[in-house]
């Protein structure tokens, strides 16, 4: 699941709960209702598919995708290139039409890797601090240049200065070439939601920018959702980009913004006369005044980039109709993780091998059905994901296929809680916006499965994985997850658990306990309206409610940001 390496994970870690729990509640409340919604029923062709579709040969390939072989799917690495390969010997095998470059099934993308070299240093006094462990930079949307910045340390609490509460926290202070520690807003007393609306955050760092300040050093105020360990390893990890992307130069001098785990922070006050303990309880109050550290940072950033590639990976399976087999529906799933850093292997089996795995098993069903369905079936594995969705946005920008003849794309993009027992619920991320809604719904009936509404609209899930990027295409997609019935606090607590140790870590491997019953069945949702899809008398419309009701296939016109 996307996130810019920080960026993006720490939103979809904070809303994993909120998701788990929204489905096992829909699926309560639903359960009563479920036996009388239920009116459809499968056709023999789609029961033959479901057959087809084997927990063994989703296992396999979610074995073989996160074994020590794969070294993590690394884009811009040997264990992705391993991958791919994989994946396309698996397409060939099937007897898949290939649909990369140069009549093959690869499709070359190139990338920028950046890293920052060992100079990189924080020093405070005499003493210095590594990277990726006790800090990390944070990035801005601009080039990345070296940098070296020092200065005396002043801690400006939450940086606020508003007459409305008579809070100044600079007051009487000079901040220009000066390195301020604060804290991320908004303090206890103040609603996030109200400091999000109001921007603060970002009108805060605009004044220090004003100001001069050569270095911004965030510390933990301990309300955090995400440990400030957990977004140190996330920043401290390589960037990946697409190599033709224009980088953004500063528009003018930035200071380096740094983020310190606790055990640093409290570093940084030894000097000051008082705690870190009592400088964040002092950060609360709106009497609160600067507090000079008596200490000089010292702040290095130094990167180099690389260029290299990483391939999607793509065939088709050609459908029978003459003249319908010139459009396709197009599955989807990435098979990038984090790959290799630092000595660490990255494995990412639920995240996504599992998830390619399913959508491998949809195209061996495919693959083995005597009769052909009429469109042509597209199965795009892609890389890049994790990095901001780059692999699909590469073909979608570059399609291999006449993208106003895709018709429908179903994209496969979890973490794993269909393996937490038989699956009962699905949500369609998408599905309030094209008739793939409807027809998820009457295929789920049918299966005996709730279809729940996104359960965590206010993390906009919907725009943060692959299939968005076939949206802006002006094809209708759909995002397909599934979660388990059962008692709710067992599922939460694995749930903690997984997060807080597992999730874009080391510890995201197969485990004994996985139900693959539930993968085989959101496999068996993907393939059964797949199948439908490819049959349909016309391909799926977007709904006159939705903000992509006037989108065509092939729109090159850049989407508003979603609000």
């Amino acid at each position: 699941m996307r996130s810019t390496q920080a960026n993006r994970v720490a939103p979809w870690r904070r809303s994993f709960a909120a998701f788990l729990v929204g489905m096992l509640l829909f699926g309560g409340v639903f359960a009563q209702t479920a036996a009388v919604a239920l009116k459809s029923t499968l056709a023999s062709d789609e029961r033959a598919l479901a057959a087809n579709i084997t927990i063994q040969a989703i296992k396999d390939a979610t074995a073989t995708l996160s074994s020590p072989v794969m070294e993590g799917r690394g884009t811009m690495q040997p264990g992705g290139e391993k991958a791919a390969a994989w994946i396309a010997e698996r397409f060939k095998a099937l007897g898949m039409k290939p649909l990369g470059d140069k009549a093959s099934f690869l499709q070359k993308v190139d990338f920028r890797e950046t890293v920052y070299t060992p100079e990189t240093s924080f020093k405070v006094g005499d003493e210095s601090f590594r990277f990726g462990k006790d800090f990390a930079f944070q990035s801005l949307p601009f080039k990345r240049t070296d940098k070296e910045k020092s200065g005396e340390m002043i801690f400006i609490a939450y940086g606020i200065q508003a007459a409305s509460i008579k809070r100044d926290d600079l007051e009487g202070i000079d901040v220009r070439g000066k390195v301020v520690v604060m804290i991320e807003g908004p303090p206890a007393s103040i609603n996030k939601d109200s400091w999000d609306k109001a921007e603060a955050s970002s009108a805060i760092f605009l004044n220090l920018v004003r100001a001069g300040v050569a270095g911004i050093v965030y510390i933990a105020h301990g309300r955090e959702k995400e440990a400030p360990e957990t977004m140190i390893d996330y920043y401290g990890r390589r960037s990946v980009s697409l190599a033709g992307g224009a980088e953004e130069p500063e528009p003018f001098p930035l200071p380096l913004l740094v983020s310190v785990g606790t055990p640093l922070a409290e570093k940084l006050f030894a000097k000051s006369g008082i705690s870190l303990k009592d400088a964040l309880a002092r950060a609360e109050e709106n009497t609160f005044k600067p507090v000079k550290l008596n200490q000089t940072a010292k702040i290095v950033a130094k990167s180099k980039s690389t260029k290299g590639t990483s391939p999607n990976v793509v065939g088709y399976i050609e459908g029978s109709d003459p003249k319908l087999k010139e459009e396709a529906i197009l599955f989807s799933a990435h098979y990038d993780a984090y790959g290799t850093e630092n000595g660490k292997v990255y494995p990412g089996a639920a995240d996504n091998g599992l998830g390619t795995a399913e959508m491998l098993a949809v195209a061996e069903a495919f693959s083995k059905s005597p009769v052909k369905p009429k469109r042509s079936l597209i199965f795009l594995a892609v890389t890049a994901e994790e990095y901001g969705l780059f692999g699909s946005k590469y073909w979608a920008k570059n399609p291999t296929w006449n993208i106003k003849k895709v018709s429908a794309n179903l994209n496969l993009d979890g973490v794993g809680t269909e393996v937490y027992g038989p699956v009962k619920t699905m949500v369609g991320y998408g599905a309030e916006h094209s008739t793939l809604g409807a027809m998820l719904t009457d295929v789920s009936a049918a299966m005996g499965i709730v279809v729940a509404p996104d359960p965590v609209p206010d993390e906009k899930v919907f725009y943060r994985s692959d299939h968005y990027s076939f949206v802006e295409r002006g094809v209708p997609a759909l995002m397909l997850m599934g979660a388990p019935e059962g008692d709710i606090q067992n599922a939460m607590k694995r749930m903690r658990e997984w997060e807080k140790t597992d999730y874009h870590q080391p510890g995201d491997i197969i485990r004994p306990d996985w139900s693959w019953d539930g993968a085989k069945t959101v496999a068996d949702v993907m393939g059964i309206m797949g199948l439908r899809l490819a049959n349909a008398d016309s391909m799926p419309e977007w709904l006159s409610t939705s903000r992509f009701a006037k989108l065509e296939r092939g729109n090159t016109k850049e989407l508003p940001e979603e609000k």
